[in-house]
This record gives C-alpha cells, structure tokens and sequence, in this order.
C-alpha cells in the first residue's frame, strides 16, 4: 500500500501541509510553511539569530530550507535576510524590483554603501524572480504570488497550495482589494494583517502626525475595523484558521484585535456562519503549528 505524502507524526493524522507565524510585527517577520518534503521561510524580517532560534523552537534545522520567499524590501521583512544566507544554501524567491531595492539600500550612516554590497554579494547567484499571478514550485508546494498595495515597490502577498490545501499569506497593506479578496477565497488558511485600532492609532503619543496619515492611507497598513470589515461582509468563510498578523506594539491591542475579529464573525448572517478560529500571532515568539 502506497503511504500518502504528508507529514507522519504517531498516533494523528497524515498532515499534507502545515505553517507557523515565527514572529510579527514593525521589529521583524518571519512565516515558515512546511511538508514533509518541503520547508519555506516567507520573509526574513527577524535577525538572523532570532531565525535560528525560532526554527529550533520548533524543530526545525535552519540548513533544512528549501527556500526563502520575500513579500517586500522594508527592513522589517529583509532584515536578517544577509546573515541568513550565510548559513543556509537556499535560493531566495523576490520580485526584480523588490531586488533592486533590496540591493539599493543605503542606510543612515556612511555604511549604507557596505552594506548593499555586502547584500549584492549574498545574493549572488541565489536569487530567482517571479512575478504577480506567475505560479512556480517549490519542492512540493505551488505558490502563487499576487499584487498587495503598500508604500514599496512590489510587495506580494502569496497563496501556498499542497494537495487541495489552500495558505494565504498577506501583510503590509492599506485596504482590501477585489484582487486579494478573489485570492482569499477558498483558502483553507490565511495569515492577515490587523495592524491598527483606528482610534488608538489617533491617540498615539509616539507617533508623527505623517507617520499616522502614513499607517492610515490605502497603502499603508490593515486596521482592525477594516479587517472586521471584510470578515462580516466579504469572507467566505471557508478558512478554518485566520492569524492575525503585524500587529502595532504602540498604536493596537492584543486583546482588542482578537475582540473585534471574534465580533465580526459572530455578526455575519446566520446562513453564512463562519466556524473560523482566530489566533493571534507575537512579535516575541513564534505561533503553534496550525495543521491540515
């Protein structure tokens, strides 16, 4: 008998694929998707060190990478991506533009110019680009890149697809569009931002007065009424997880998010009832694994 390919684990079910948020937030981002065969990192925002870590927390071996995908070229999302591929031999997934930014990086100090060097250097010869709505394989996971609107170059949210399991992953951005909304249909899954209380961010005794139009505009950042939003009026409700992800250390509530997607839910119209688990991801530590 042919055994299925998924993850084996004694006593439980095969699991075809699974995924965990190993942190999330304005100081760094990291999402790893796995299978059995196949082990991505979405994003390097996180230090090199904190990757290591996390990885391990979760038993798995950094040298163990089949690849690195990158969203956007913020520093919160390439961060730690340098000294990464100092240790791990993986190709590193990103658009043309998103590179070229990446590579354009020049920093605050007189170092800037070492350090897109050094960054031209790291990726050499490990770098593969692609494309919004140009599918390509990785191991044994088709993903799917797609447009998502921000104050960057090119940033991608993507869907990552294993044996009829559908992963959505998008963060970074100011309003949902008919795009992103077509693509989260049908997930299984979805990682999304709800970055910001709208009221909290108004108050916020740390942030400029163009930082906050900034967070607010329709490219920059996912508030939790926007999201709420889109999840009693406009989700499907096939996902039987959502984390949420990004979430502002000043300018939100952890509980408050959790609140306000929970109540947004329980709002839809009984005939398009949602049983949909919220989970909250951590800036500090990583998230379960969530499987299927």
């Amino acid at each position: 008998m042919i055994k299925p390919s998924g993850l084996a684990f004694p006593g439980r079910r095969t699991v075809f694929m699974k995924f965990t948020v190993l942190g999330s937030g304005s100081t760094g981002n990291a999402i790893l998707i796995a299978t059995e065969r196949t082990r991505v990192l979405v994003d390097a925002g996180l230090s090199c060190r904190e990757v290591v870590k996390r990885l391990g927390a979760m038993g798995i071996d950094t040298a163990d990478l089949d690849a690195v995908l990158i969203t956007h070229e913020h520093s919160d999302h390439v961060g730690g991506l340098r000294n990464l591929l100092g240790k791990v031999g993986c190709r590193v997934y990103l658009s043309g533009p998103t590179r070229e930014a990446y590579y354009g990086y020049s920093g605050s100090s007189a170092n800037g110019n070492d350090e897109a060097a050094k960054r031209r250097d790291a990726m050499k010869d490990r770098s593969v680009e692609i494309a919004s709505n140009n599918e390509f394989r990785i191991g044994d996971i088709d993903f799917e890149p797609f447009t998502v609107l921000h104050d960057a170059v090119d940033n991608f949210g993507f869907l990552a697809m294993n044996r009829g399991i559908r992963l959505a992953t998008l963060t970074d951005f100011g309003h949902i569009t008919e795009l992103m909304k077509s693509k989260l249909n049908g997930c299984d899954a979805i990682i999304i931002e709800s970055n910001h209380s709208r009221d909290m961010l108004r108050a916020c005794p740390v942030y400029s007065w163009s930082l906050k139009q900034r967070i607010a505009s329709r490219h920059g950042h996912l508030s939790n009424e926007d999201l709420a939003d889109w999840l009693q009026n406009d989700f499907d409700g096939t996902a039987r997880h959502i984390v949420l992800a990004h979430l502002s250390q000043k300018a939100n509530d952890r509980h408050l998010a959790h609140l306000t997607a929970e109540t947004a839910l329980r709002m839809r119209p009984p005939l398009f009832a949602a049983e949909t688990k919220i989970t909250l991801s951590d800036h500090r530590q990583p998230t379960e694994w969530i499987e299927f």
